[in-house]
């Protein structure tokens, strides 16, 4: 179970205090989640920011809320992704379908907005190629190494094709390497060396390291790429790492690999390969 699963417990189906067909505001969604979603007394809820306003066909009449909850766990500040369900003064934080057993909370993401596709991002293509690819990666992630470099790979043979824009999004609890990692990813994407990032990708690494000096180390043996310590702690590499994760909150996107293609969700991650046949 992840950590935000255990902060955020609820699915059950609660009543707000609206009308028939009126529309949830912030103050009413964060009493909900006060009192039916972050039940452990531990996390204090600071606020809450509704991202987007939507809805899905198969479910008519469910105003879908996408959000971010402020929170405070254990001294440190936290924003969780959620969705919330509300229909006629009633919510939830799932609806299921019982006759195909979907779940809508991950069928729906918000919308991609221009802002994301920025020249700081690109990393291979042409920003005028007829498709734009977003990710949000972690280069230790198993899945991102099976999909992410073949992204690469075919933005770099198919330039007006697709433009790849990355984010980076390191999972810490489980990879602590990769706060290093990605650090010197931003470094090299930002002195235009985007070869390096498919390096990092293949490198093979104790992902539980945390010794800088040893990671960088095998950065420049295994990837010919040399960063120095000071480099890595810069304070404008930490902005640009954080400024990622705020991305990553807004887009309400929590795992890795989280691929969009022209704006929108691409569950399966492959949808780039309709455009290189």
């Amino acid at each position: 179970m992840s950590l935000m699963s255990k902060l955020l417990t609820s699915t059950l189906i609660a009543t707000l205090m609206l009308s028939a067909g009126e529309s949830a505001n912030e103050k009413e969604l964060l009493k909900y989640v006060k009192k039916h979603v972050v039940l452990n007394p531990q996390v204090e809820v600071k606020g809450i920011t509704v991202i987007e306003e939507t809805s899905h066909p198969d479910i008519p009449g469910w105003n879908v809320y996408l959000t971010t909850i402020d929170l405070v766990y254990q001294g440190k500040e936290m924003k969780a992704p959620e969705t919330i369900f509300v229909k006629d003064g009633m919510a939830t934080r799932n609806l299921v379908s019982l006759k195909n057993g979907r779940e809508y909370r991950n069928e729906i993401k918000p919308t991609v907005t221009e802002k994301f596709y920025n020249d700081a991002h690109l990393i291979f293509g042409n920003k005028n190629a007829a498709h734009k690819v977003l990710i949000f990666s972690d280069p230790q992630c198993p899945f991102c190494q099976d999909v992410v470099p073949d992204i690469m790979k075919a933005a770099k043979e198919h330039p007006d094709t697709l433009a790849v824009y990355y984010y980076h999004l390191p999972l810490l609890r489980i990879h602590p390497v990769s706060d290093v990692l990605t650090r010197v990813m931003h470094i090299a994407q930002h002195e235009g060396k985007t070869d390096i990032l498919t390096k990092v990708y293949a490198m093979k690494i104790d992902p539980r390291e945390t010794d800088a000096k040893k990671i960088l180390a095998e950065v420049k043996k295994q990837t010919g790429y040399s960063v120095t310590e000071a480099q890595v702690e810069a304070q404008a590499v930490k902005d640009a790492m954080k400024a990622d994760a705020d991305a990553a909150s807004e887009l309400m996107v929590s795992g890795t690999p989280t691929i969009y293609i022209d704006g929108k969700w691409d569950k399966m991650r492959n949808k780039y390969k309709e455009f290189i046949k």
